[in-house]
């Protein structure tokens, strides 16, 4: 009697072994497909997050065009980790999952991993916290990737309008602790008015507070540790020996004089982040958008500070910049033309890597 090679038993897990080598051929060919699409990233633009805070806003208008808020928005993040991918094939994505997945094709070859910069714009109808930042070695021994490092650019000020920036030359640690203890610490810090325009530079262990009248752009490292030493009675934690370690009685915090060259204004070039206006006269090529002496391929972020603006090349799909709006140019972007579609005052800014000598 022929035996016959196989049985039902058998043919049935040979058909499960093929359906499960398809399966995983179809997977790898997606991931090649993902690792491929991630390789050739364009500018894509980034939805804002609104995030509420007791010191903000209920209505951002004319700003952004969102309804009555129920809870005060103060900051509206617009490179956060958990801001959305607005357009282009990476749609819908968490930005720093995109970061994670492709830190290559984001930031350049040999980049610290992860987003470097958080772009905020803030609005305060109160008075924020009087707070310090830790810098990267005190984050550190905390647990946090990196201190905070950050900059204000003003996009609008009233007339009056001020920020607190340093402590005032001979004020103590203990005159700190007092005033924190007694209500007076505004007493010892340094006032700087506001005027559009203006950037004001914040170094990690600064203290400082926003104060209402301006409306800021705010670029800092990726870092969202704040040492709050004084809240003015509100229902707060405050983290005020943390806040005192993290303080430093002098620093290079203050306003910064903006440098005109031929073909852009540099706002601020410090160690970790760069901020420039540049000007577009009718529509302007991507490599000039470049700082001499700054690498072809790099991460920045333009954002339209006014007016709106139109990112299109040969190889990407068109993008629009709303006005407010901040579009990302991924390290791998392809050449493209910014046009200006009215009215814009573009803002660039890009990261400056730790150990960069300025």
């Amino acid at each position: 009697m022929q035996r016959r090679s196989g049985g039902a038993g058998t043919g049935g897990r040979t058909g499960e072994a093929a359906a499960k080598v398809i399966a995983e051929q179809r997977t790898n060919l997606m991931t090649i497909s993902s690792q491929s699409s991630l390789s050739e990233l364009t500018p894509f633009r980034i939805e804002p997050r609104f995030v509420g805070r007791v010191w903000g806003y209920s209505d951002l208008r004319p700003w952004y065009d969102r309804p009555k808020e129920a809870e005060p928005v103060g900051e509206v993040w617009l490179t956060g980790d958990e801001c959305v991918v607005e357009t282009g094939p990476q749609a819908g994505k968490k930005l720093g999952a995109l970061f994670a997945e492709a830190p290559e094709a984001m930031l350049g070859a040999g980049r610290p991993a992860g987003s470097p910069l958080l772009l905020k714009v803030i609005f305060a109808k109160e008075k924020l916290s009087v707070q310090v930042h830790p810098d990267d070695r005190m984050a550190q021994k905390y647990g946090q990737p990196r201190g905070k490092t950050e900059c204000w650019y003003a996009l609008a000020a009233e007339p009056g309008a001020v920020v607190a920036c340093g402590l005032k030359p001979g004020v103590t640690l203990e005159r700190v602790k007092r005033g924190i203890a007694d209500g007076t610490l505004e007493e010892s810090l340094e006032m700087l008015a506001v005027t559009a325009g203006e950037m004001i530079y914040v170094d990690a262990g600064t203290v400082h507070a926003i104060w209402p009248g301006s409306i800021l752009l705010e670029t800092q490292q990726n870092s969202d540790v704040t040492y709050r030493m004084y809240d003015y009675g509100r229902p707060r934690e405050l983290h005020v020996e943390k806040s005192l370690e993290a303080t430093r009685l002098t620093t290079r915090a203050g306003k910064v004089a903006a440098r005109t060259g031929a073909d852009r204004t540099t706002l601020v070039d410090a160690e970790y982040f760069r901020v420039e206006k540049i000007p577009v006269a009718g529509s302007r090529a991507s490599a000039t958008l470049r700082a001499p002496g700054e690498a072809a391929q790099g991460l920045a972020y333009l954002f339209a500070a006014a007016g709106r603006a139109r990112i299109s090349g040969a190889d990407m799909e068109t993008v629009e910049l709303p006005q407010r709006g901040v579009v990302a140019i991924p390290a791998c972007s392809p050449a493209f033309t910014v046009e200006d579609l009215g009215g814009l005052e573009l803002i660039r800014i890009a990261p400056n890597w730790p150990g960069k000598t300025r």
